[in-house]
């Protein structure tokens, strides 16, 4: 593997990475500030800023050196990578609610062309448990049972690339399983967990898989693999358990909702995070 994390461009990625980091976060909490300012009685969950805030530091933790520069040349570190960056920063940020609290600060008529895109069908369809599943757990396969991870590994804009469908279909899933913020085609509960049952299983046998040498295409060492793959089981196992008792914290009776129900202000009407 190219050892991208050591040449001369890591410092400045790093200090990119950190100030964007830092961006976000200042933009959340201007956000937050600005939500309890509009409606005081409402207000805004300070549990809410915690719980971004701790997503966003997961990403610091895996996007950052010492971190990012070892998963540039060892497999555990990769794997460890692979898991805060898809699995335990999206459920950290997906439970700040950042859509409700996005158009509980815009303008009405901008809430209201937000909630339109939101409701349109390629959301619609691309936020669906299954489209959320494949792209989440799914792509797991063709990563690892395929040449694809040795050559996004052997070039630093396909690491980021990676990176950003890690974070992306993370936060996806997150929010279709356990996600305070509406959601106009999640299905009930028990659906729901049964597509989190389907992901579990599923990342026990790419990491089972993976431990045995059976199909899994990793130029890596022998003894990385199997701790990676230990790495992804384990914690894997662990993650899944925070985002089925978020499903069971976050779960409230079904109402049912219309675009139109998004409009009011200060943005949206249910469900409420507090």
């Amino acid at each position: 593997m190219h050892q991208h994390g050591e040449n001369g461009g890591a410092l400045p990625g790093s200090v990119l990475t950190g100030l964007v980091l830092l961006g976000v976060a200042g933009a959340y909490l201007l956000a937050a500030r600005r939500a309890r300012r509009r409606n005081p009685v409402q207000g805004w969950s300070a549990w809410r800023s915690a719980s971004f805030l701790t997503g966003l530091a997961l990403l610091a933790v895996a996007l950052l050196p010492p971190l990012a520069s070892v998963a540039h040349s060892d497999f555990r570190g990769h794997m460890t990578q692979h898991m805060l960056i898809g699995m335990y920063a999206p459920l950290a940020l997906v439970l700040a609610a950042p859509f409700t609290l996005v158009l509980r600060t815009l303008p009405r008529d901008r809430a209201r062309g937000v909630a339109a895109v939101l409701h349109s069908p390629p959301a619609r369809l691309l936020a669906h448990p299954a489209a959320a599943l494949m792209l989440s757990t799914g792509t797991l396969g063709a990563l690892y049972f395929t040449p694809l991870y040795n050559a996004v590994m052997a070039h630093p804009a396909g690491h980021w690339l990676l990176h950003a469908h890690f974070l992306a279909s993370g936060c996806l899933f997150a929010h279709v399983i356990a996600g305070p913020d509406p959601a106009p085609t999640r299905p009930g509960v028990r659906s729901r967990l049964v597509y989190l049952g389907i992901a579990i299983a599923v990342h026990a046998l790419i990491a089972q898989a993976m431990y045995g040498g059976f199909l899994i295409d990793v130029h890596a060492p022998i003894d990385q693999v199997q701790q990676g793959a230990e790495i992804m089981y384990y914690g894997g196992d662990i993650a899944e358990l925070l985002l089925a008792g978020a499903l069971v914290a976050t779960w409230r009776p079904e109402r049912r909702t219309t675009p139109a129900s998004w409009h009011g202000r200060p943005g949206i009407s249910a469900p409420t995070p507090r």
